[in-house]
């Protein structure tokens, strides 16, 4: 036993690597040896059991402390929380860009007749709802017609103008319905639309007979303009910008040809954009004022105006980035002849982080949905597109006022009449967010835009309207005879170079959280990273303590088992070679009776009754020492000699 022991010894002190005998041996040797506080007294006062029970119940409750603050921690910084920080500039920059349109929608010769018969009807129309005399003078003076070149259709398209026929079935009613409130009648005028089969009918009714008959002539409007071809290039009519403005300089100098781009609008008819692209040197600003910025006297006239269609007199302006669509339909402000505008800008800035921080795009291309504008990206440019997809979708065909995709074509209640029931209800789904469009479309990460502060002056006077006048019938397309109504100046210049930038950043970065936990750490257990790295030994030498325990427990499970059950292949046992030995205590070996020429049993392997062999002189191997089998004791080096 004691040799046993030795080797034990000598095996435990020759290992590579030690281990504790036990969980205890384990938790004091942490407990005593960590950098944590208050570890020690879980064990150095053992011998006060209240002391330990305090020590403990203090332990626990700081560490549950650290984990609910670690908690706190973690939650604020998978939100991605962000700061908006602001921050002035000042230095020489580009003026924007400026769009001007002269509110006077063309009429093509393509659909002259179309829109002359819309006119009519609009004049019936208006004349059962408030009399003849609401219609005197609508409609004066010579129209003038746009006649393109460009303006080829598809050879696989052969439906043509003459072909179209105005929808007399969809008339403009007045209607009343019932008060909620006051249980009175209130007068409504609209129109009604229906699907395909002629059901599922709902009225487009609105208070102001105003907007109800500007609504009612636009959707007949659409109608007949979807005819035309998409413009290929509509700058090849004979439309120019004198037609527009007069006179134009910036910073002192005369504007040059190249300096604006011409495009045509559904509504507002032929615009100009100048400074489009923003990288001309010659629009960069350097200094603010009115004399540094652009100075505009532009042509006003009403005379070719489609009155239902436009009934503001003036002209459309728009301040906004380069290289942008601009929606005149959504913003910009109107000029009023006979006024000179002062327009102040000031330009402000955001940068957005993106990513986990927010939901923004750099440049539109990771965004789910097929861009239809050529130009930057915009939110409205991304919901403009998003609500044309759907519509070409669900109703078969694209609104006329935003681009469209290949392979589609424009709506007319000729070709698709239940095209305008399903187009006011999804514009109504997209105003009311129920459209998946305002979801997918981000926000830009770098956005920039213009604000604006305006002034306004009676131009010309009374007393330099002579001598003005008499100037501007040098330029091209003055008419001397023409009244101070007709014209318009509008000066746009920087208050300021200064501009702000609003810049988010992360409130709580990776740096700053590990910072924040150190300090719960320490004010907690006033330990460091060091500790940490203590803990996690502690819970490793855990797990293989236990599982080193487990594995020697199950060893000796299996051994037990094995001893107390044992497979025997083969036993040959002798009796010759035991004598009887009696029971009891006092019993001597040399009372021991012996069985001569006994028989050799042979046990079988199979697990038969014994065999009974005879042997002649057989050696019997040794068994234990002074075993006693069933009152027999084995004797060593005895032979038996068996007869046969």
């Amino acid at each position: 036993m004691d040799q046993d022991l030795t080797r034990e010894e000598e095996e435990k002190e020759e290992g590579l690597i030690e281990f504790y005998d036990s969980y205890r041996d384990m938790f004091e040797f942490f407990c005593k040896n960590t950098t944590i506080h208050g570890t020690i007294r879980l064990v150095c006062s053992d011998s006060n059991k209240m002391k330990t029970a305090f020590w403990t119940l203090l332990f626990l409750a700081s560490f549950g402390m650290l984990y609910w603050q670690f908690a706190l921690l973690f939650s604020q910084y998978w939100t991605y929380p962000v700061v908006t920080t602001m921050s002035m500039h000042s230095e020489p920059k580009m003026f924007p860009a400026i769009t001007l349109c002269n509110l006077n929608p063309y009429r093509f010769a393509t659909v002259s007749d179309n829109l002359a018969e819309l006119d009519f009807l609009a004049v019936e129309t208006i004349a059962s709802l408030y009399g003849s005399s609401a219609t005197a003078n609508m409609f004066h003076g010579e129209e003038k017609i746009i006649k393109v070149k460009d303006l080829a259709r598809k050879e696989s398209d052969n439906f043509g103008p003459a072909d179209f026929q105005l929808n007399r079935n969809i008339p403009l009613v007045r209607t009343y319905v019932i008060d909620p409130v006051s249980k009175k009648n209130i007068s409504m005028v609209g129109f009604r639309l229906c699907n395909a089969t002629g059901e599922n009918c709902f009225d487009k009714t609105y208070s102001s007979g105003v907007d109800a008959i500007l609504e009612w002539y636009k959707f007949h409007y659409m109608n007949i303009m979807s005819q035309l071809p998409v413009i290929i290039n509509i700058t090849a009519h004979e439309d120019q910008i004198e037609d527009l403005v007069y006179s134009c300089q910036y910073d002192g100098e005369p504007c040059r040809n190249s300096d604006y781009d011409h495009f045509h609008h559904p509504v507002y008819g032929s615009c100009y954009t100048f400074n489009k692209d923003g990288t001309n040197p010659f629009w960069e600003a350097t200094k603010p004022g009115v004399a540094y910025g652009l100075s505009l006297i532009l042509k006003a006239e009403q005379k070719d105006h489609i009155a239902l269609l436009s009934t503001v007199a003036g002209v459309k302006v728009m301040i906004h980035n380069h290289n942008q669509t601009p929606f005149l339909e959504h913003e910009g402000f109107d000029i009023r002849p006979g006024i000179a505008t002062t327009i102040g800008i000031q330009q402000d800035e955001v940068h957005r982080l993106g990513g986990n921080y927010g939901k923004c795009t750099v440049n539109g291309d990771d965004v789910n949905v097929k861009l239809l504008y050529k130009s930057s990206y915009t939110l409205q440019a991304c919901v403009h597109s998003c609500f044309q997809n759907i519509m070409i979708q669900r109703c078969g065909c694209g609104y006329y006022y935003y681009p469209l995709p290949p392979d589609a074509e424009y709506c007319n209640y000729n070709k698709h009449p239940a095209w305008g029931h399903c187009f006011y209800q999804l514009y109504n789904r997209l105003a009311d967010h129920h459209l998946s469009c305002f979801s997918k479309c981000p926000k830009p990460c770098r956005e920039s835009w213009y604000k604006v502060s305006a002034g306004t002056a009676k131009w010309p006077s009374p007393n330099s309207e002579d001598w003005i006048r008499q100037a501007l019938s040098q330029q091209k397309g003055y008419n001397s005879t023409s009244n101070r109504k007709d014209i318009a100046k509008v000066n746009i210049f920087y208050q300021q170079l200064n501009y702000q930038s609003v810049n988010e950043s992360p409130l709580l970065t990776l740096n700053l959280l590990l910072s924040n936990m150190g300090s719960q750490w320490s004010l907690w257990f006033g330990s460091s990273v060091l500790s940490v790295v203590e803990m996690l030994e502690f819970l490793l030498d855990t797990i293989v303590f236990s599982l080193i325990f487990g594995y020697k427990l199950s060893r000796s499970k299996k051994t037990l088992k094995m001893a107390q059950s044992p497979v025997i292949s083969s036993v040959s046992l002798t009796l010759e070679n035991y004598r009887s030995v009696p029971e009891g205590p006092g019993t001597d070996s040399s009372s021991a009776q012996t069985f001569p020429n006994a028989g050799t049993i042979v046990a079988s392997k199979n697990g038969d009754l014994p065999l009974h062999s005879i042997s002649n002189k057989i050696h019997t191997p040794e068994l234990y020492p002074e075993v006693v089998l069933n009152g027999f004791r084995y004797i060593k080096d005895h032979c038996v000699d068996v007869e046969p």
